[in-house]
């Protein structure tokens, strides 16, 4: 039986990618590609980052893990797996975290039992 990661990390992908203004919206599918290098080389004292990926953006890089970066393609809407992927990693006792600036959002990961913050806090750690 896998031991549950310490910490979490549930990233919007697509909240996270909006938040930059460098063209991202002509090329989903390569901003995501960009976003999950950098959440691979980052030091973000998370054991575990999930990048939650949805619509064009799943394009750009293939749902599983890379080293501790695992990448979740939504079914339909990015919400609702980002809540669940916070879901689970709370119930197996891990402290999770939920990177995205929708209100709406960060409050259903409060309720889950998740610390919510900004693409700012992320987007800083990654330089």
């Amino acid at each position: 039986m896998a031991r549950a990661p310490a910490s979490v990390l549930v990233v919007d992908g697509a909240n996270v990618v909006g938040a930059r203004a460098d063209g991202w919206w002509r090329d989903r599918a390569g901003a995501a590609r960009r976003l999950h290098e950098e959440l691979l080389v980052a030091d973000l004292d998370a054991e575990v980052v999930v990048l939650v990926l949805e619509g064009g953006a799943k394009a750009g890089v293939r749902a599983g893990r890379d080293v501790h970066v695992r990448t979740v393609h939504a079914p339909r809407d990015g919400d609702r797996t980002i809540v669940d992927q916070a879901r689970e990693a709370v119930a197996a006792g891990a402290r999770t975290t939920v990177v995205s600036a929708d209100r709406a959002l960060q409050a259903r990961a409060a309720g889950v039992g998740a610390l919510a913050v900004g693409p700012s806090w992320l987007l800083d750690r990654l330089g």
